[in-house]
């Protein structure tokens, strides 16, 4: 291995961390509170809302990231709506913005999955007790619902956070210069190609390993009083 090309690869593919940081914390924002939203919508006894929320989930789960990155950056950049209208042009017409909104909704499908069984896993006894201590339907959601979901299903959403993390590699398919992108980069200039994504794997394993921590201190955190 060339330990003077591993030294110029990788302040170059440090350069892109940013933007695959950036990528990853917005796109998760969004598409946790989106996610929440059609978790929500799937326990709605309005059939209009469900249905919604279940078609959302099954057509973004179904398709790959990667085919939605291209309907989005290419295909939609073709609609005269869309050209026409200037907030979705500002969004589809610059595919740092693109690929954010494709993870976003990508991962809102997966977490609204995940939040719907951590919702659904609270005992229906539990519920009755807030409800016949008179809490509001919004104060026993943030009080009992909301922390006992997020506990039961924060192992798997820590698992769709790693994947997120992964998914960001394929925004250098529609031009964005996060990690691969650079690696891609410096491929076509040095054709070192073991060398160069080794080092990409690498950085992307350091990454999601403290993701991981995290999570698992979280998770620690949550559950302190279980064996009390």
């Amino acid at each position: 291995m060339d330990f003077e090309l591993i030294q110029q690869t990788v302040p170059v593919l440090a350069r892109g961390l940013l933007t695959t940081a950036v990528l990853t914390v917005v796109s998760v924002l969004i598409g946790f509170n989106l996610g929440l939203g059609l978790a929500l919508m799937r326990l709605s006894e309005n059939r209009f809302l469900a249905a919604f929320a279940r078609y959302y989930s099954m057509a973004f789960r179904g398709t790959p990231l990667l085919v939605q990155l291209f309907l989005f950056y290419y295909g939609l950049a073709q609609l005269p709506f869309v050209r026409g209208n200037a907030i979705a042009w500002w969004v589809i017409g610059d595919a740092t913005r693109c690929a954010v909104m494709a993870l976003a909704l990508n991962t809102a499908a997966y977490t609204s999955e995940i939040l719907r069984g951590g919702l659904m896993s609270i005992p229906a006894g539990l519920k009755e007790a807030a409800k016949a201590g008179g809490m509001s339907p919004l104060l026993r959601f943030r009080r009992i619902e909301f922390p006992l979901a997020i506990r039961q299903a924060l192992p798997a959403y820590g698992n769709e956070l790693v994947l997120v993390v992964k998914g960001t590699s394929l925004a250098s398919t529609i031009t964005v210069l996060e990690i691969t992108g650079y690696a891609k980069r410096l491929m076509s200039q040095t054709y070192a190609i073991f060398e160069i994504f080794a080092i990409a794997g690498a950085i992307y394993l350091v990454i999601n390993l403290i993701l991981i921590a995290l999570v698992r201190t979280l998770e620690r955190h949550l559950m302190r009083h279980e064996g009390r």
